[in-house]
């Protein structure tokens, strides 16, 4: 750390170094934790710079993190951390061709938030809007339309900051490599800083939601199933049927959804105990299944709900409880099969939908999420890693498992290695930010081909020593990535957390002179000389539009405790407090 503050004080003291020592990273379901070597929070475009080039000098990986969303252990570190919360101003309005710039930082609950004071939302969002929107686009976020892509599709330019610390602009026009590498970046390219987004006419919704027979929907998939602008469908699997929410554009005036005494923190409750119990009598689920869903959406088939929301509004759902969430998109052609195989393995049909895994005493949470995507309806620019179709609507199944009170499910590693087999036999690609891990990198290289290699050859580029790199780019996209650069960061171990989910402890490559390693969350730090010196940045780097500046000279180290960090909620999403509790039962 001496060696650290060294060469703080050795750059512009105008440009503030705020970082703490002491933070702990959790995912927002404490599904993994690690302890950062520093945490660090830049308030301009200068700071984040000033820590790029920092890093360079003392030989130290970067992760960027925001609502730590994702429940995998992409966003884990034992080296640095960029927080961008601090880093969320509007820069600009072009209220005739209805676009923001906006620093990356910024949420996307504020974003809308913003664009509302100017009568603009954004076009589509998913399912919460607690997200940065840097953490939105870098993991390829959707939400469940045909009239819509993922979010990226609504991008128009970035600006990011590469490991040698500059700032490079992109956009379909410039860099465009870049721009469709840095589109989907799963962090490991450098650091977004500014968004350009496409925004439209704020407008309301009105939507539905009914309780159906499963045939139902698989009757009417290629019909009308998915007509409206908006539709997704969750699945109960044991009692074979589906709550199938649609919504389309209205001009009449906001109407809430109807406040139920169940669906407020008496639902919340029950639901939450009575899958802890589930995890000592896992038989109980069809039951709870069909209890916990029959007293908020009804026990008969047609039981209705209907609002009208803001469309900012309208789309959010509450995630409830720490949890793992598997996801995977496919054709859109395939849904059926996909669901009639997996619903007869589920329920011990006979030939269990071909899957060659035994469901024997094994038993899943409600409901499975479907929604669906289509990146190829505007034509706009594809990310190298869209992992939606790219000849035609894209279905997304999500087989989520909750951790009540952040214990781990008995039936997630049987059920999770079936539910991705599958996926493989019908030709899915995974959520970047989701809970797959039956999957090699080299299934991830054929999956993703071409696009894939694209995608390394830019990002190796960029970043030629790995500033950006950790395990989890290794494990999950192998050899495409280049050779181990000095600066990648490699998984030590994990071990059980004291409040659920994994410890991880990174460490970077012991040819170094200074090897980071934290045991524990209470771990001293451990360390000797740092190599000094800046590479030079790679030849096909320059040939960006690179912003040149000099480095800072002098600065000094600001200390943030982590008594000013705000806790996170126990839901994600952003539901209303009624007489009978936070509703947050009120929609799925």
């Amino acid at each position: 750390m001496e060696k650290i503050k060294h060469e703080i004080a050795r750059t512009d003291p105008d440009v503030p170094f705020r970082a703490s020592s002491s933070h702990i990273h959790h995912t927002w379901a404490k599904t993994f934790q690690s302890r950062p070597e520093l945490y660090i929070r830049p308030q301009s475009l200068e700071e984040v710079q000033k820590v790029v080039n920092l890093a360079r000098r003392c030989r130290r990986r970067i992760v960027v993190v925001g609502s730590g969303h994702s429940p995998n252990d992409l966003t884990c570190t034992s080296s640095w951390m960029i927080n961008l919360d601090d880093y969320g101003k509007l820069l600009h309005v072009d209220r005739q061709k209805k676009t923001f710039l906006v620093e990356a930082g910024m949420r996307l609950h504020d974003l809308n938030h913003t664009a509302h004071q100017h009568g603009l939302s954004m076009p589509n969002l998913g399912s919460i809007d607690a997200q940065s929107i840097a953490g939105a686009i870098a993991t390829a976020t959707h939400g469940s339309s045909l009239k819509h892509g993922i979010i990226s599709e609504s991008v128009l330019s970035l600006r990011v900051v590469l490991s040698n610390g500059h700032a490079v602009r992109c956009s379909n026009d410039q860099n465009q490599d870049l721009f469709k590498a840095a589109l989907v970046s799963l962090g490991a390219l450098g650091i977004v800083t500014e968004v350009e987004f496409q925004m439209v006419e704020n407008y309301k919704v009105e939507w539905e939601q009914k309780l159906v027979p499963l045939d139902d929907v698989l009757t009417r998939w290629n019909t009308n199933l998915w007509l409206k602008e908006f539709t997704r469908v969750w699945w109960m699997p044991y009692m074979k049927r589906a709550i199938v929410w649609s919504a389309e554009r209205t001009e009449k005036p906001v109407r809430a959804p109807d406040a139920t005494w169940y669906g407020g923190s008496v639902g919340f409750h029950t639901y939450h105990n009575l899958l802890w119990l589930s995890n000592y009598i896992p038989w109980i689920l069809p039951t709870v299944e069909w209890f916990v869903f029959g007293m908020q959406y009804g026990f008969s088939p047609g039981v209705s709900a209907t609002a009208v929301q803001d469309l900012s509004d309208a789309l959010l759902m509450n995630c409830l409880y720490s949890q793992f969430v598997n996801e995977w998109a496919l054709p859109l052609h395939k849904g059926p099969e996909a669901i009639t195989r997996l619903s007869a393995w589920l329920n011990g049909e006979p030939g269990g939908g071909g899957i060659p895994f035994s469901s024997k005493g094994l038993y899943v949470h409600c409901p499975i999420e479907v929604r669906v995507s289509d990146s190829t309806a505007k034509g706009t620019t594809r990310p190298f890693l869209d992992n939606t179709c790219s000849d035609g609507p894209t279905l997304y199944l999500n087989a989520t498992l909750y951790r009540a009170y952040l214990q781990d499910p008995p039936c997630k590693d049987r059920y999770y290695e079936a539910f991705e087999w599958l996926m493989h036999e019908l030709g899915a690609k995974p959520h970047y930010a989701k809970n797959f891990s039956y999957t090699t990198a080299e299934q991830m290289q054929h999956i993703l081909g071409d696009n894939l290699k694209k995608w390394a050859k830019v990002r190796n580029e960029a970043d030629p020593e790995g500033m950006f790199l950790g395990a989890w780019h290794r494990r999950t996209l192998g050899v495409s990535l280049a050779a181990k650069g000095a600066l990648e960061e490699r998984e030590v171990s994990r071990t059980k957390a004291a409040d659920g989910g994994q410890f991880w402890v990174g460490e970077l490559d012991s040819t170094r002179s200074e090897a980071l390693s934290f045991a524990t969350a209470a771990a001293p730090e451990r360390g000797a000389q740092v190599n000094g010196g800046s590479p030079t940045p790679s030849s096909s780097a320059e040939s960006f539009d690179m912003m040149h500046g000099a480095e800072a000279e002098k600065s000094t180290l600001f200390d943030r405790s982590d008594d000013e960090e705000v806790d996170r909620p126990r839901y994600h999403g952003r539901p209303q407090d009624t007489v009978t509790g936070t509703a947050v039962f009120d929609k799925m």
